[in-house]
């Protein structure tokens, strides 16, 4: 049997599938290494989204292919193998295998095949073409259990013109409710107190399986699961997000006061280019009843500028629309064009530089935002899950919150500042909050949920103590 290290990039969403790899290949007997140097095979989960995460998913590739001359055998699977089989297949002989996102249930067969030594039989394109299916059964964690993302659909099928996603991972298939809660319930009996909920699009969750939008259904069953204590909503489209869906998040205490709610952008023209269902009138009539339901709900967005044909004044309506509505969250992408897409071959491409430059305008103009916001913060005590001490590499990244807190207490013992996120904020992706706890709390602290008064703020994050 066989240790294999999984080296995962690009989303959530990936993350969620290797950890099911890890799963099959624990079930057929071999094991996971925590390190590529302990292992006897190493897969890397590619992003093939955009250019820059294509270029970190090459780089990575090369960077473990070394490796083979000890010996170890590398798969490559993902996104990036999907939308390019043939070109890697040929172009990347450090490679052992080029898998697609369809056949990781044949990942034992494969390692099996290595382990005989059948390179030519293993040295193959895999499934290049077809319709991937939901990975079922279960999945090893990779990461901290306390907090675990639950998939409940694979694919997409809202056809966004600069979207690659629906022709590497087929159209919208709902996981059966009853699959999902089951799942849940087994990650709570491991520990999970945050389950969050994501796909291409929640909100289209069982269109497919029973021909209406189910997420509030679905909301309510997780809601049940003992052991959870936070549900958190990823990638919802504002078009869908109803009158019930914002009834369930109000009446539902676990689930978070926060929607991630892609709007791409606010000009007309720029949304209708982007194949977008959604209407300037639609998305701030959407944020207007979110807030009204729920004044404190943080609402995160993402944004796109550069966008092919994207004008002056398009851009000015959309930093004027960001200034205004104030999100608690969001992230602001140039705008990159992808070969396959109907938004690659559209006139009026924008140059690279002025696509950067409009979404540095944005992160500054949210800076501000952000720091407003955190400031109204000072003095309130909040929930927090501790996701552990703050690690010395990234003490400057934090360094203003963290050199806030002595190494020793009032009784002597040793601190040391730990990092947290509020309801208000997604692992990886938001805000922090920093406090200082005993040092020889860390077995105990990690993975609960604390009170934690707010004493100062920055621009992102938040520094406080133990309430």
């Amino acid at each position: 049997m066989s240790r294999v290290f999984i080296e995962t990039l690009g989303c959530p969403k990936n993350k969620e599938d290797s950890e099911r790899m890890a799963g099959l290949l624990c079930a057929d007997g071999h094991s996971v290494a925590v390190s590529a140097d302990e292992a006897d095979v190493i897969i890397v989960n590619t992003c093939g989204f955009i250019e820059a995460a294509k270029a970190e998913s090459i780089e990575t590739i090369f960077d473990y292919a070394p490796l083979r001359e000890n010996g170890k055998r590398l798969i490559v699977t993902g996104c990036l193998t999907q939308r390019y089989p043939e070109e890697l297949y040929e172009e990347l002989p450090e490679a052992d295998v080029i898998l697609g996102v369809n056949d990781y249930d044949i990942l034992p067969e494969i390692i099996a095949g290595m382990n005989a030594e059948t390179d030519a039989e293993a040295r193959r394109v895999l499934s290049a073409d077809g319709v991937p299916g939901v990975l079922d059964g279960a999945r090893i964690a990779l990461s901290p259990r306390y907090s675990s993302y639950l998939k409940v659909a694979e694919g997409c099928s809202n056809c966004c013109s600069y979207c690659v996603i629906p022709k590497i991972r087929g159209p919208y298939r709902s996981v059966p409710r009853d699959t999902l809660h089951r799942e849940a319930e087994r990650l709570a009996d491991e520990g999970c107190k945050e389950l969050i909920l994501i796909a291409q699009d929640v909100t289209y969750y069982g269109k497919d399986l029973y021909g209406r939008f189910a997420l509030p259904d679905l909301i309510r069953a997780l809601c049940l699961v003992d052991g959870i204590e936070w549900i958190r909503l990823l990638y919802c489209y504002e078009e869908r997000v109803s009158d019930e869906l914002i009834a369930v998040m109000v009446q539902e205490p676990k689930v978070c006061r926060y929607i991630d709610m892609p709007i791409q952008h606010i000009s007309a023209a720029v949304l209708a280019r982007m194949n977008r269902v959604s209407t300037p009138e639609s998305i701030r009539g959407t944020m207007a009843r979110l807030r009204a339901a729920m004044p404190d709900i943080v609402i995160r967005t993402t944004l796109i500028t550069g966008f092919p044909g994207e004008t002056e004044k398009d851009f000015s309506e959309l930093a004027a629309f960001a200034a205004d509505a104030r999100f608690g969250r969001l992230g602001v992408f140039a705008y990159s064009a992808e070969e396959g897409t109907p938004a690659a071959e559209m006139p009026d491409q924008i140059d690279a530089e002025t696509a950067e430059g409009r979404r540095d305008e944005l992160m500054r103009i949210q800076q501000g935002i952000s720091l407003e916001n955190n400031e109204r913060l000072v003095g309130s005590v909040l929930d927090v899950v501790v996701d552990g001490p703050l690690p010395d590499e990234d003490a400057g990244e934090h360094a203003d919150g963290a050199a806030a807190f002595p190494r020793e207490n009032e009784d002597g013992a040793n601190t040391r500042t730990y990092i947290g996120r509020t309801r208000g904020d997604a692992p990886e992706i938001d805000n922090a909050v920093m406090f200082a706890a005993p040092e020889a709390a860390a077995d105990d602290i990690i993975g609960t949920i604390v009170k934690v008064r707010v004493t100062d703020a920055m621009d992102y994050d938040l520094v406080g103590e133990l309430a």
